[in-house]
């Protein structure tokens, strides 16, 4: 199969890319490495999978001297034209866009980074999926589409009309407009809400990176709603291992469905929204000490309240996911930080 991937230099599109050229899959990835967060980060990930800093740098294609078949281009998807001329040259079997303009809090700071990235390029992505059919389009949403929701656990059969973020509000309109082109043109759309995802290479805006960060140099971590939070902490290998199954079966019509009580999950059109997580809240304070063992150290916590934008719980009902696919994630949150821990001391020799 030929993969289509964007953030391909992003903490899962990094894991997801590695995992398909494994089992034989051809990838060719796209990223604009924009400096959201340390771009030395995003080079060190692509040069984990033998994509040279130098030859991304004079702006050609680079094929992966280590990942054979993998094939990196710097590329924006908001650029219309360069993702319609790549479609055309290509034609990609299944499409997975992973690229977006991260995190709730930077929301309130720079809107429109979200807009063009997540709303003008997903629009790219469907209109190429349009002009040169694929068989699958994967593409990530997030678990913060059930914004003001406190039933528990969250399932795709909940309404999620109410975002208290401009980041969740783009995630639930990727789901609208991916519904509305499998409706008028019959793509197979799958969008999968990620559940508070860590693990080696993971993104320093994240909580585990920020928390380590910090206790490695005896500073405090900012614990916020006092840590009175849960989070559905869902390990990298797992959720790669999801998208993979998931990419593998191509969304269908759902034949029960019914416009009389209609299943927001689903559809009669070849397109299907599913939560992908651990299945297991835990509390922030649980979290913080499996860090605090695997780090030696025990924290300086600064209680703080909610910050704008957050929630207090996240928890993903998976039951369709696994009924469908087989998932089943393993990892548990010890198991997972220790690793996250061991790959911070080898990257940064600490």
């Amino acid at each position: 199969m030929k993969y289509f991937i964007t953030g391909t230099a992003g903490f899962i599109g990094f894991h997801l890319t590695n995992a398909l050229i494994q089992r034989g899959d051809e990838v060719v990835g796209v990223d604009n490495i924009n400096d959201y967060y340390d771009v030395n980060l995003k080079y060190s990930r692509l040069e984990a999978a033998g994509v040279s800093r130098k030859a991304i740098k004079a702006g050609i294609p680079v094929d992966s001297s280590s990942l054979k078949g993998y094939t990196f281009i710097q590329m924006d998807i908001s650029d219309k034209q360069l993702m319609m001329d790549l479609f055309k040259k290509e034609r990609f079997d299944v499409v997975i866009n992973l690229a977006a303009q991260a995190g709730v809090r930077y929301s309130l700071e720079n809107p429109d980074a979200y807009i063009q990235a997540n709303i003008q390029g997903f629009m790219n992505i469907l209109e190429a999926c349009r002009a040169f059919p694929v068989k699958h389009l994967v593409y990530a949403s997030s678990s913060s589409v059930y914004g003001a929701n406190t039933k528990m656990p969250f399932a795709t059969t909940d309404n999620v009309d109410h975002p208290v973020s401009l980041y969740a509000a783009t995630k639930k309109s990727n789901e609208l407009m991916a519904h509305t082109y499998s409706h008028l043109f019959q793509i197979p759309t799958t969008g999968l809400r990620f559940f508070t995802v860590y693990g080696p290479w993971g993104r320093p805006d994240m909580a585990l990176f920020l928390f380590t960060d910090a206790m490695k140099k005896g500073e405090k971590i900012k614990v916020f709603n006092h840590g009175k939070m849960k989070r559905d902490f869902t390990y990298v290998d797992d959720i790669v291992e999801g998208i993979v199954r998931v990419s593998d079966r191509p969304a269908k019509q759902n034949p029960t469905w019914s416009g009389n009580d209609p299943d927001p999950g689903s559809s009669y059109a070849p397109f299907k929204v599913y939560n992908i997580g651990n299945n297991n809240p835990v509390e922030l304070m649980d979290y913080i000490g499996a860090l605090e063992k695997a780090l030696g150290v025990e924290a300086v916590k600064e209680m703080l309240p909610m910050q704008k934008g957050d929630v207090p719980a996240t928890f993903a009902d998976v039951t369709d996911l696994s009924e469908d696919t087989g998932y089943k994630p393993s990892t548990s949150v010890e198991d997972g930080v220790a690793k996250f821990v061991a790959w911070y001391n080898d990257f940064y020799k600490k």
